[in-house]
């Protein structure tokens, strides 16, 4: 079965976005990296032709945080089909808009290791 995890064509553009996050994702990774939560998250990571903001491999669970672009419905309306294709995919999708990353860490911290327990608990059901 051929992979569809960071794709060789896609390497330059994951180092791009990974040297030029928003502050956002910048801030928001100081919380989960290196397992802070648990459970071990990549930072722009690609699968198929999408690159996601952040990804655990255990979970399957993928990361995506919003700015206010995400907001017109254009973009929400293309939000929606690629989160469609990667959950066809196995994968499982959150998101959370980056004023909330901003005003409300904690309880997007909170939320986030609740859904990974969940996850995690219901791996093999």
């Amino acid at each position: 079965m051929r992979t569809v995890h960071n794709l060789s064509i896609q390497k330059r553009r994951r180092k791009y976005l990974r040297n030029n996050s928003t502050k956002a994702e910048e801030f928001f990774w100081q919380y989960i990296k290196d397992s802070q939560l648990g459970y071990k998250f990549r930072r722009q990571h690609s699968i198929k032709n999408y690159i996601v903001d952040f990804y655990c491999p255990k979970l399957k669970l993928i990361v995506e945080l919003d700015g206010e672009v995400h907001d017109y419905i254009l973009q929400s309306n293309k939000d929606y089909l690629r989160e469609e294709k990667l959950k066809k995919l196995g994968f499982k999708v959150i998101r959370y808009k980056n004023e909330d990353i901003k005003l409300n860490t904690d309880g997007v911290l909170k939320n986030l290791r609740e859904v990974c327990e969940y996850i995690n608990n219901n791996l093999d059901k």
